[in-house]
């Protein structure tokens, strides 16, 4: 139990990192003295480093070992929230952004512990308690964010990471064991680098599309050859000796498919956490704002966030007896339906609160199942690169949820106040929870694995409860 606390702390410290900001986004644009495109890069920065070096570290992990890995991924972390934290510019602040997000190895690299070191019984329903801080960081962070922001500074924000991320990077290091599984191999550098190009120019062309236009040659060119690079890059994994990602495990049913489910959830998730704080927090006047503060508008998310921790220990015994798709599957169609559920009645803070409950409870089914159907479809000595790269395209997707809900707001501003319209909160969650329901779909056509074997019922039980041996107890 208590690795497991600490490697929860770890992960935790990541994921508040990814909402924390959002409420302070407003002070950001004024304190750096710069437009909304230039502070987007606060969180567009923050979510393409994750997204390169999330299995640039799994891999290096699966080498050398995932807990040395793990310290390394929270020092850059803690470093990278000291630089923002000190930071009065906004290229600064970006650089720090970026070095936090070199940290999204934390995630993969926490799973492949528990893989390497945890009893059978008890590796499904850690994974799923590890995968649900995800959510419950992103839900926390902005009820924290905002009592920042609102009773302090933005600084604040980066100082609170660098201490968890520190203080895990301490216990890591003392309490938790070395994974005896390695990999022998080389860094694929040429691969990260190509890589990040692919994934770098179309998230800027999307982060320019308000400016630019959606439809302008500049963004369409962005998009297309950031495509193109990525199509290279896998042409280029496929002829390398010791490729960054295994094209072939990758190009595997159960793999491909998650993947494409995750993109989509964590799409839904992230245009669920910047429509919500903006809607709470718009005037009363608006005819569909509640007129919260920061802080008001993050307790409102509260129940939601809190959900999520007991739902992923709940989708890890779901997908025990009955297979991980049917989790996902779930959780993507129970969050489709709070998503549109608020699309079509969000007049009140009651129905945000019970209809967000609903959409966080299916995303936190579905990311508790994620990983597990990863680890279920790979070998072990696998585990690290296969749900590093499953990291990957659910930063893709969140960064793509923020983007273009972003953008379907900006394009129902209204001339008369300068606010985005009732009618552009409704499109915007109406696309979230069409898409989440994609992802339900997505779930389904998952090939079933004839050979994921179940526990008993008597082991789920046992697998949630603390371990009879003191001995073994320690070691875990």
């Amino acid at each position: 139990m208590r690795s497991l606390l600490i490697l929860s702390i770890a992960a935790l410290a990541f994921a508040l990192a990814q909402t924390t900001l959002i409420p302070a986004l407003g002070v950001l644009k004024e304190e750096l003295h710069t437009d909304s495109s230039g502070v987007a890069w606060t969180l567009t920065g923050y979510l393409l480093a994750a997204a390169v070096f999330t299995p640039l570290f799994g891999r290096l992990g699966d080498m050398f070992g995932k807990r040395r890995l793990l310290v390394i991924s929270l020092i850059f972390f803690t470093l990278g929230s000291v630089v923002a934290a000190l930071g009065s510019s906004l290229g600064v602040v970006v650089a720090g952004r970026v070095l936090q997000g070199v940290g999204g190895g934390i995630f993969p690299l926490c799973f492949g512990i528990i893989r390497d070191e945890f009893p059978r019984e008890r590796v499904g329903q850690s994974i799923g308690l590890i995968s649900a801080t995800l959510g419950i960081g992103g839900g926390l962070g902005l009820v924290i964010g905002g009592l920042l922001v609102d009773n302090a500074s933005y600084h604040d924000i980066f100082w609170l990471s660098a201490a968890m991320s520190a203080l895990a990077a301490v216990a890591v290091q003392i309490w938790i064991h070395e994974s005896p599984i390695r990999t022998p191999g080389k860094v694929d550098l040429r691969g990260a680098a190509v890589l990040g190009v692919g994934l770098v120019l179309p998230m800027v062309g999307i982060a320019r599309a308000n400016v630019w236009g959606w439809g302008s040659p500049k963004v369409i060119a962005l998009v297309a050859i950031g495509l193109a690079i990525l199509a290279f890059w896998v042409w280029l994994q496929k002829r390398t000796a010791e490729p960054m990602a295994d094209i072939v495990t990758l190009r595997r049913p159960p793999v491909l498919m998650t993947n494409v489910a995750t993109i989509l959830v964590g799409f839904g998730m992230f245009g669920a956490y910047i429509l919500i704080p903006q809607l709470a927090e718009a005037p009363e006047s608006t005819g569909y704002g509640f007129g919260l503060s920061a802080t008001a508008a993050g307790v409102l998310m509260l129940p939601s966030a809190l959900a999520m921790l007991f739902v992923g220990p709940i989708s890890g015994i779901l997908g025990a007896r009955s297979g991980n798709k049917l989790p996902l599957a779930l959780g993507g169609a129970t969050t489709a339906l709070g998503l549109i559920l608020m699309g079509i009645w969000h007049g009140s803070e009651w129905e945000i609160l019970v209809f967000n409950t609903i959409a966080s409870v299916g995303i936190g089914l579905a990311y508790a199942a994620m990983p597990n159907l990863i680890v279920d479809a790979v070998p072990p000595e696998q585990t690290g690169q296969a749900t590093g790269f499953n990291a990957v395209v659910r930063s893709v997707g969140s960064s793509l949820g923020s983007q273009i809900t972003a953008a379907v707001l900006a394009g129902s501003v209204l001339a008369s106040t300068n606010l985005p319209s009732d009618s552009g909160y409704a499109d915007a969650f109406f696309i979230s929870g069409g898409i989440a329901l994609i992802a339900a779909i997505a779930a389904f056509l998952i090939p079933t694995d004839g050979g994921h074997q179940h526990v008993s019922i008597a082991s789920e039980i046992g697998a949630a409860s603390p371990l009879p041996d003191p001995a073994l107890a320690a070691e875990v």
